[in-house]
Formats: structure tokens, C-alpha cells, sequence
């Protein structure tokens, strides 16, 4: 018997008994011929192999059908990929790191501009990644907010980081023109680096195409075309134009001065006030003829002149976009402004009420129909009139009046057809819904044939649309009758239209763009954001 084996116990019959090493007992040395010590290798241990019972000694059983919960989880359970798309891998460019720093550069001085003149931000980000991508950085990341715009270039060794802040806005159509234009050549392989740099560096330095005095004149027309499309007579017009001219020139001492834009608002329509109060004074004094001077045109006149240059229409296209932030900040500014305008009629109608002066908006405006002609060639003008005093280009103009002209006559069919009668509140916004509408269709076809970014046509398109004499029409129930809840009946009446005019330019761009060549891969990124989180 073998001297490790436990006593009393015999082989089994046709097996040798074995000599295994003990678990954790260490390796057997022996010595060779010359000396040296070897050690026995440990035998490896083979994997144990269940051992079937004397029950099992059968075939072997088939795979057991699914569960009733096993089906249950199968039919609830997904399948397919995620369906919202996550970042993928890192794509690194071929640039060196100066190239990607200088790209990077280029591309947040680009996107500041194109902000500060008003860039929706879904649009200056999709610009932005469409720009650097065609200088060779395929790993940008960019934030903009109200104030500033970021970028990144996430680099495996030293990521880079940019940030410029926006200090400035305005409404320069050309430079955001030229920008666009510049983007395009770069996507097209068309630039190198130091050439797209030296070309966006003439593009922000450039004057203006046109004189300050053609601003201040083309103001004017705007206002003398609105009392036109309002109804009014061609006194009223000239009347409304040196008003509005006036307005300009002291705003714009104002705003040299450092004055806040809100006080800027405050003055300016209690500026179109005080002309209208000024009226009444003569038509109780000297008689003057109510129908010929109705004042409450003069003051609508003045009204939608500083409504144009909010960024209503940006506002919406934001929070649409899928950027709450920006829109956020965009709505407050817009509400903010509209305050201002309201603040200054307000106090301008307590002290003519105090000054003893009858106050009185009559029945002019809504309810005076307007030749079809003369509402479409004003439409036309006014929209012609706030492009050139947002420095577009001559030949863009002439566009943007086609556009604006196209839309007045869609107002004016929807309006024959029973949409908007007058005093229907539900009917102007559907009207107003339907001119923007042909204006963002026709903005989002034209814009890539004549190289013009959508936001021209669409924001200088709508301006003949904006609820100036609602505006007043509310200031004066709530000042001087007392009628505060009709007052906030009207105020809500000309909210309703703004938010009308921006949704229906927004849908209509949407529309347009199967019209269009196929989106790129940026425009489809923005298009993806905008579906939500939930798809």
C-alpha cells in the first residue's frame, strides 16, 4: 500500500494509486549529477468535468421552451440600436496644433459677428462647424449663449479652448451677408487659412454701404408707408416721416451718450406721443380736420419703427432651434423693449390728460379698408425702407420688397377670404401667420441662389406686419378711459400677432428646405436638435 494513502483504505480495482502533490504544498527538489538543485514542475491542474449521475445516463436533454416571462421580456424589450445618435470617437484633424489654434481663432471671430448683427444661433453654430470643417478641424465643439460664444477643439494632447464675448449688436445685414459668403468659399476648399483671415478682417472693417442721412431718410419712408398701409392720407404720411426722422437724430445723440436702450425706447415713442397730443391740441383749438390728421397713426407710425429693430423673429428661431437659453434671453430683451415703448406712451397720454388736452384715438386704422394696390406697394416699401436702414446691399433690397410685396398679398387674399375680420382677434394673427409663412417659404428658397442668409429676407420681410397701432390702441384704453382689461385685451392681441409672425417665418423656412439642395451634415445636426429629446 502506498505510504501516503490513508490506513486501512485499498486501491480501487484497475487504477494505480497516484502520488499528487497536496493543494498549497510547494514543489518537490531533487539535486542532479553535478550538484545543482532542480525543481520538479507542478503538473497543471485540468479542469474538473461534472460527472453525470446514474439518473442521467439517458440522451441529453433538449434546450426547455422560453418562460411566459421570458417571452414577455422578449416582446418589450428592444432590439435595435439607440435611438437618439451618442458622440462617437474622437476625429482628429491633419492640422498642426498653431494651424488648429489659428482656425479656431477665425472661427469665434466669425461667430461673434455673425451674433452681434443678429444671427438666429442655431444658424451662426451650424456656420461655425460648416466653417471649420472646411479648414480641416473635424472636432470643434461650440456654446454660445446671449453674451458670448466658445469653442473647443478636443485634441488627444492638449485640448483647446476659446471664448469671445459679445459686446455689440446691431443690425448690419451686409457684414452678416459678406460672412456668409465667405463661409461658403471656405466650404467650397476655395481659401487657405491667412486668405480667410485677411478677408474677414476687410469684411468687420469695412464702412457702411450706405451715409448715416440715408438711414435717417430711409426711417422716414418707413413710417410715411406704414401711415399709408394703415389708412391714413399723404399729411399723415409726411407728418409720420418727420416724426420718425426725429426720432432717429435724438436716439441717436441719446446712444452716443451711453443712454440704456430701454430709456432709448421710452423717449422715442413718447417722442411719436407728444406729436400726436400736439395734434389733438390743434384740432380743439384751430379746428384742423380729425380724418385728415388722425393722431393715432402718427404715433402706430413711430411705433412699429422701433419695433423693427427687435429680435422678434431671432427670439423664436432660438427657442424652435432647441437653444432655451439664448431664446430665454432674446424673449426677455424683446419684452423689455416693448416696456419701454409702452412706458412712454403711457406717461406722454397722463400728461396730456393733465394738460387738460381730450384725448382721442377715433376709429382710424383697423378699421379703414385699404386699397389691395396701395397695401401691397406700401408692404413693399416699408420692407425696402428697413433693409436699407439695416445696410443691405442695393440688389438684396430689391429682393426683399418682392418678398415683402408677395406676403401683403397674402394678407390681403386671406382677408377677403373672412380670416381676419375687423376686430377678430383669432383672424388678424391667422392673417399675420399666413404672410410670414410665404415669407419664410420664399426666404428659405431664395436664400441659397442669391447667397443671402435666410434672416434678411425673413426679419426685413415681416416688419410691415407688426402690431404698432394695437400698441397704442391699448396705452389708450388703459391711460385715459380706464378700460384696463380691454386694454390688456389689446395688448395680448398685439402679443399674439408677434408670436404669429414668428412661428409662421420659421415653419415656412422649415418647409422650404426640401425645396432646397439637401442639408449638410451641420444643417441636419441643428434639424436633430430641434426634434427634442424624445424621438
Amino acid at each position: 500500500m502506498n505510504e501516503r494513502s490513508a490506513p486501512g483504505r485499498r486501491p480501487r480495482p484497475g487504477r494505480r494509486p497516484v502520488n499528487r502533490p497536496r493543494k498549497g504544498a510547494p514543489p518537490e527538489i531533487t539535486v542532479d549529477t553535478d550538484g545543482v538543485p532542480e525543481v520538479a514542475p507542478v503538473p497543471a491542474l485540468r479542469p474538473a468535468v461534472p460527472r453525470r449521475s446514474r439518473e442521467q445516463t439517458g440522451p441529453v436533454p433538449t434546450a426547455r421552451p422560453w418562460s411566459l416571462r421570458e417571452q414577455a421580456r422578449r416582446m418589450v424589450a428592444g432590439h435595435g440600436p439607440p435611438t437618439l445618435p451618442f458622440p462617437g470617437s474622437r476625429v482628429l484633424s491633419e492640422l498642426s496644433a498653431e494651424d488648429e489654434r489659428s482656425v479656431l481663432d477665425l472661427v469665434l471671430r466669425a461667430g461673434e459677428a455673425m451674433v452681434a448683427t443678429g444671427a438666429p444661433v442655431g444658424d451662426a453654430t451650424a456656420e461655425m462647424l460648416r466653417m471649420a470643417d472646411g479648414l480641416g478641424v473635424k472636432n470643434l465643439s461650440v456654446d454660445i449663449t446671449f453674451i458670448s460664444v466658445t469653442a473647443t477643439i478636443d485634441r488627444e494632447d492638449d485640448p483647446v479652448t476659446k471664448v469671445r464675448v459679445i459686446s455689440t449688436r446691431t443690425s448690419d445685414y451686409s457684414r452678416l451677408t459678406d460672412i456668409s459668403r465667405l463661409i461658403g468659399d471656405i466650404t467650397n476648399r476655395k481659401l487657405t487659412i491667412p486668405e480667410a483671415h485677411d478677408r474677414l478682417t476687410r469684411i468687420l472693417t469695412a464702412p457702411h454701404p450706405y451715409r448715416r442721412a440715408v438711414v435717417t431718410g430711409a426711417l422716414g419712408m418707413m413710417a410715411a408707408s406704414v401711415a399709408l398701409l394703415l389708412g391714413g392720407t399723404w399729411a399723415v404720411a409726411l407728418i409720420a416721416a418727420a416724426t420718425t426722422m426725429v426720432i432717429d437724430r435724438v436716439l441717436r445723440f441719446l446712444r452716443h451718450r451711453g443712454l440704456p436702450y430701454l430709456f432709448q425706447q421710452v423717449v422715442g415713442s413718447g417722442i411719436a406721443t407728444i406729436v400726436a397730443v400736439v395734434l389733438l391740441w390743434g384740432q380743439n383749438t384751430w379746428g384742423w380736420d380729425r380724418a385728415m390728421l388722425p393722431p393715432s397713426l402718427v404715433v402706430a407710425s413711430g411705433i412699429v419703427v422701433l419695433l423693427a429693430g427687435l429680435a422678434l423673429v431671432g427670439s423664436a428661431e432660438d427657442a424652435i432651434a432647441g437653444f432655451p437659453l439664448t431664446a430665454a434671453a432674446r424673449t426677455f430683451e424683446v419684452a423689455l423693449s416693448t416696456v419701454g415703448i409702452v412706458a412712454g406712451i403711457g406717461i406722454v397720454l397722463e400728461l396730456g390728460r393733465q394738460l387738460g388736452v381730450p384725448l382721442s384715438i377715433g376709429e382710424v386704422g383697423e378699421g379703414v379698408a385699404v386699397h389691395p394696390v396701395v397695401f401691397i406697394g406700401a408692404g413693399a416699401a416699408i420692407a425696402a425702407a428697413w433693409s436699407v436702414a439695416s445696410y443691405t446691399r442695393p440688389r438684396t433690397v430689391v429682393l426683399v420688397a418682392l418678398v415683402a410685396a408677395a406676403a401683403s398679398g397674402a394678407y390681403v387674399v386671406v382677408t377677403a377670404l373672412g380670416v381676419s375680420p375687423s376686430g377678430n382677434q383669432f383672424g388678424a394673427g391667422a392673417a399675420a401667420f399666413s404672410a410670414a409663412l410665404v415669407i419664410g417659404l420664399l426666404a428659405g428658397v431664395l436664400s441659397e441662389r442669391v447667397r443671402v442668409p435666410t434672416m434678411v429676407l425673413s426679419v426685413c420681410g415681416v416688419t410691415p406686419f407688426l402690431p404698432g397701432l394695437s400698441i397704442y390702441r391699448a396705452m389708450y384704453n388703459i391711460v385715459d378711459t380706464g378700460f384696463i382689461l380691454e386694454g390688456l385685451d389689446l395688448l395680448v392681441r398685439a402679443g399674439s400677432i408677434g408670436l404669429a409672425l414668428a412661428a409662421g417665418v420659421t415653419l415656412g423656412e422649415f418647409l422650404a428646405t426640401p425645396l432646397t439642395s439637401e442639408a449638410d451634415k451641420w444643417q441636419r445636426r441643428m434639424m436633430a436638435r430641434a426634434r427634442g429629446s424624445r424621438i
